[in-house]
């Protein structure tokens, strides 16, 4: 059992663990916003532009009473619409993620350009230590 609980500590101190636990957290945060977002603000709108206040009481047939088979499309229309702005907010920031990531690896390689070569003393010096330690660990 004590290996059990220790093998548990350890996987869940593990940072890919917690990232994926940062990140599960801030998504669901970021879903909360973008509903409010499309049911207060971009499906009022749009109810508004087509004539019906209530976008997602939108059915087939229009009709239909509670209790009745009928098709919620409007419903259906809102997560695809949810879908899409949280596509494109992801879409946004892998492609600034990927952005960032090349101008750190321009800069790293422009840092190793810049880096003069050894001078020829310092070359020597290495060169002789390298021979002691080989000299040393032979015996």
């Amino acid at each position: 059992m004590k290996k059990f609980i220790s093998e548990f500590k350890e996987f869940i101190s593990r940072g890919n663990v917690i990232d994926l636990a940062v990140g599960i957290i801030i998504g669901s945060a970021f879903t909360s916003i973008v509903n409010s977002l499309v049911n207060q603000v971009i499906m009022p709108a749009i109810g508004f532009i087509i004539g019906k206040i209530d976008f997602t009481g939108l059915k087939f047939p229009s009709d239909a009473v509670e209790g009745e088979a009928a098709i919620m499309y409007g419903a259906f229309i809102q997560q695809v619409i949810n879908f899409l702005i949280i596509a494109f907010v992801v879409f946004c920031m892998v492609k600034m993620i990927n952005k960032l990531k090349r101008i750190k690896a321009q800069e790293m390689k422009e840092k190793a350009a810049e880096t003069p070569p050894p001078s020829a003393e310092l070359q020597m010096l290495t060169e002789i230590r390298d021979l002691l330690k080989e000299s040393n660990s032979a015996k």
